[in-house]
């Protein structure tokens, strides 16, 4: 696999978890609802910034563990996958009825700078994040690339897609979460999205180094 194909690919798989709903989303279309388009942005951007330290940690990291030996990529490689089985099978066999944009996110207004750290803490401080990188990043390294500043740049392109995304339910902020309060919607979408962890768990077990 070539470093184009590999950024197609992952773009494919990003785009759909992108916007799967999560704790980000709950929190930037709160944000937008009751503080404005402005709040909202610098939730965002604070989201994307988490993302980038987690970027920034794991390409660190996994670049000195599959430089260090093959029982290091082995052992990454297997717990990785195990994760992305563990939490596709999970979602497809127990989707949620609903996306609740509840009280777990409200919080004080504060200044605009409050947003911003608020988004940026949902992610930085969110182990799950780092989880989740380690085991998904390492699926789109094509030979004979330096591992960690192309994991970086594939953390980037996902804070990219994330703000892109965020752009688009801050300026559709009624419909879109309207649309997320369904049912059939929500355990669509996560039913999907296992379906993608599952095959990438699987594609990361066969993975050779």
């Amino acid at each position: 696999m070539s470093a184009a194909q590999a950024l197609i690919a992952f773009a494919l798989a990003a785009g759909l978890l992108t916007i799967t709903p999560g704790l980000d989303t709950a929190l930037v279309l709160r944000a937008a609802a009751a503080e404005g388009p402005k709040r909202a942005g610098l939730a965002a951007l604070g989201v994307a910034c988490g993302c980038l330290l987690w970027g920034a940690a794991t390409a660190l990291g996994l670049a000195a563990l599959l430089a260090a030996s093959a029982t290091a990529f082995s052992v990454l490689k297997w717990a990785g996958a195990a994760y992305l089985l563990w939490l596709g099978a999970g979602l497809i066999l127990k989707p949620r009825a609903r996306f609740e944009l509840g009280a777990e996110t409200a919080q004080p207004a504060g200044s605009d700078g409050a947003w911003f750290r608020r988004g940026l803490l949902t992610n930085a401080l969110n182990p799950k994040v780092g989880v989740f990188y380690v085991s998904f990043l390492p699926q789109f390294l094509p030979q004979g690339v330096p591992a960690g500043p192309f994991i970086f740049l594939l953390a980037a392109l996902h804070a990219a897609m994330g703000l892109g995304w965020f752009a688009v339910l801050i300026a559709a902020t009624r419909p879109v979460a309207a649309a997320l309060r369904r049912t059939a919607v929500v355990r669509w979408l996560d039913r999907v999205t296992g379906a993608v962890f599952v095959a990438f768990g699987v594609r990361l077990a066969l993975e050779r180094r």
